[in-house]
């Protein structure tokens, strides 16, 4: 068959077929939104049956229950429900042809609840969807119960909930302790793989940006020694044994004690959050991607930066301290001039008073930075977790190091330093 004969037969058999002429009232009409009446006729098959027995609602709801359903029966329903004495709820969704979460919230408004309770509610005949949908919604609609007051248990349970995250951070800290140790030893044994760079960065930023202010605080720190001193001394005519008072508790104490608290406050803060905004940016990650260990990378630097730094701040500090101390007693105290100061200071206060403060200033240096170090890699991806891990972390390192000074007083009494 030739192509002009075949299009000959479509033009014969369009030709028997009646189509019907589309006018302008057709189009209108065809294009006109539905009426409310429409809509109310296709809510029709979404309906519902209540009964009560024994303080049990039954609830038997079938068709549609949907947003564009339930509009007509909610009112209904709502002052229906009003009017019923009854505490559990029992649905049947058998009959149940479709669900969304608007349907649901309207369903979960037959659960019955007192300020004391929220009683239960049952599901038959549902799907798994179904049941998603009626759990979010009743836990929507029901709110959190009242909290029972029971003032002794309450402070039981927080006692023990606080004494299970002290141990679980004491454990943690001491198992990143034991990491580290580890590190740092393999770092020593091949001292080309130690960031050098890195760690006279943070000696910068540790030690010389932070000598300033640990100097002032530990001259004014002498200087109020000497002030108490000599109030308390003048009673008993014994002004002259303010030297020994000022070198024994600036050497042995106060300027280690300053040093590391000020080391908390000022570089474990840093520490963490630094740490802590690469963690939240996902850097660390990146870093072990590409086969960067993060200790080799970022606690090893930080710690042995205060390791180097803490004596030498604590010299610092140590002799600011005295300074202070003979100036106020140069000032207030008649009779003991510099020069009598210096000369009983080297004669009563021995050598050994020194080493105790240095002795103490690497370890409390080494226990700042890996507390910071710690809780930067304990952040997760919320600002709020990056402020609360640098509050957890000065803390920490203020209580370690007021825990370790007192371990190392009794340590040294038991020795007869």
């Amino acid at each position: 068959m030739s192509h002009a004969q075949a299009r000959l037969q479509f033009y014969e058999l369009t030709a028997s077929i009646d189509v019907p002429v589309l006018t302008r009232e057709h189009i209108t009409a065809t294009l006109r939104p539905m009426s409310s009446q429409a809509i109310s006729d296709s809510s029709a098959s979404a309906g519902y049956q209540l009964s009560v027995d024994n303080n049990l609602l039954s609830m038997t709801a079938y068709g549609p229950w949907t947003l564009a359903t339930i509009k007509a029966l909610y009112a209904t329903l709502t002052k229906e429900l009003a009017g019923l004495d009854y505490e559990n709820v029992n649905y049947d969704f058998s009959g149940l042809t479709d669900l969304d979460t608007a349907g649901a919230f309207i369903l979960a408004k037959a659960i019955r609840c007192t300020p004391e309770i929220c009683y239960p509610y049952n599901l038959t005949g549902h799907s798994r969807g179904q049941q998603v949908l009626m759990r979010e919604a009743a836990d929507a609609s029901m709110g959190t119960p009242p909290k029972q007051e029971r003032q002794w248990y309450d402070v039981l349970v927080r006692m023990g909930t606080a004494s299970e995250n002290f141990f679980t951070e004491l454990f943690d800290n001491l198992s990143f302790f034991g990491k580290f140790t580890s590190v740092l030893f393999r770092q020593i044994l091949t001292p080309h793989t130690i960031r050098w760079k890195s760690v006279v960065a943070h000696i910068e930023d540790v030690g010389l940006n932070a000598a300033p202010i640990i100097m002032t605080l530990s001259f004014f720190i002498g200087a109020v020694i000497a002030y108490m001193g000599a109030n308390m001394l003048a009673v008993n005519n014994l002004q002259f044994m303010m030297v020994e008072l000022v070198g024994w508790s600036v050497l042995r104490e106060f300027a280690v004690v300053i040093m590391a608290i000020m080391l908390a406050g000022r570089s474990d803060s840093a520490f963490t959050a630094q740490i802590g905004a690469m963690k939240m940016r996902q850097e660390i990650d990146a870093m072990q991607v590409i086969g960067l260990d993060r200790f080799e990378t970022l606690v090893v630097p930080r710690a042995l930066a205060c390791l180097i730094s803490a004596p030498i701040l604590t010299f610092l500090a140590m002799i600011t301290g005295v300074l202070g101390g003979l100036l106020v007693t140069w000032v207030s105290v008649e009779g003991i001039t510099p020069r009598f100061f210096v000369q009983r200071f080297s004669e009563m206060v021995t050598v050994s008073h020194f080493w105790v403060g240095m002795v103490k200033a690497p370890v409390f240096g080494l226990v700042v930075a890996i507390i910071g170090c710690r809780q930067g890699l304990a952040v997760t991806g919320s600002v709020e977790s990056l402020g609360t891990r640098t509050t957890q972390s000065v803390v920490q390192a203020i209580f370690a190091v007021i825990f370790i000074d007192a371990v190392f007083a009794l340590l040294f009494f038991q020795m007869g330093i």
